[in-house]
């Protein structure tokens, strides 16, 4: 007889599996396509989840909480250059990434309700990041933190999603290496723009104060 363990570990092994299947096939694939990669039967699967919306709801809530692990994990030592050499260290551990990344460029193809939830939490523990990076000396303070975490969430997410669809991968199964495909192209711009910026005086950015402070009451 299966024990109360056994079960919490083999539903744990059914979600992992299917964030994989969802990552490689999108979210048409089914309950019989992910109960066939973990090696397990179409029933046991309905049998831990009750459907498949159910376990896509938990495969959201797993990613959206090893995304927030992962931004915490970057920013969660003391200020300065320092502080990012984990994520240096994770360019080494894309393979652990890939899944969960593309996991998320399926659910921005796919849309709906569920990708704007996803979306909204990612946008959210962004700006608590920012805030935490803030406050410890990490990050530039910003005039609207709120707006910069949003858009820094549309930008990193939409990046690739521009990418994979500029560079078909040739096997969606192997998550790993469509990110690190990806990394190689933007790592050197990304992390150069991060660090200084493009623009080489202010003059732009004071330029859009002064015309919203212009324009503030005549719009909305």
């Amino acid at each position: 007889m299966r024990s109360a363990s056994d079960d919490r570990t083999t539903r744990a092994r059914l979600r992992d599996t299917a964030i994989e299947v969802f990552a490689r096939d999108g979210f048409a694939a089914t309950v019989r396509t992910i109960a066939e990669a973990a090696d397990v039967s179409p029933g046991l699967v309905i049998h831990h989840f009750g459907s498949k919306e159910k376990l896509r709801a938990e495969c959201d809530e797993l990613v959206l909480r090893r995304t927030r692990e992962a931004n915490r994990t970057s920013l969660e030592t003391r200020p300065g250059a320092q502080s990012f050499a984990g994520i240096v260290t994770k360019l080494d551990n894309l393979d652990d990434d890939g899944p969960r990344m593309v996991y998320l460029i399926r659910s921005l193809q796919a849309g709906g309700p569920m990708a704007r939830e996803l979306l909204e939490h990612l946008a959210v523990d962004a700006e608590a990041t920012f805030r935490a990076g803030v406050a410890d000396g990490t990050i530039r303070a910003s005039r609207d933190e709120t707006a910069r975490a949003r858009y820094m969430v549309a930008q990193s997410l939409g990046a690739l999603l521009v990418d994979v669809v500029m560079h078909p991968p040739d096997d969606w199964s192997d998550a790993g290496a469509i990110l690190r495909s990806y990394t190689d192209r933007v790592v050197v711009p990304a992390t150069e723009v991060a660090v200084h910026g493009v623009m080489a005086d202010e003059g732009l950015l004071d330029a859009v104060l002064t015309y919203r402070e212009e324009h503030d009451g005549t719009h909305g």
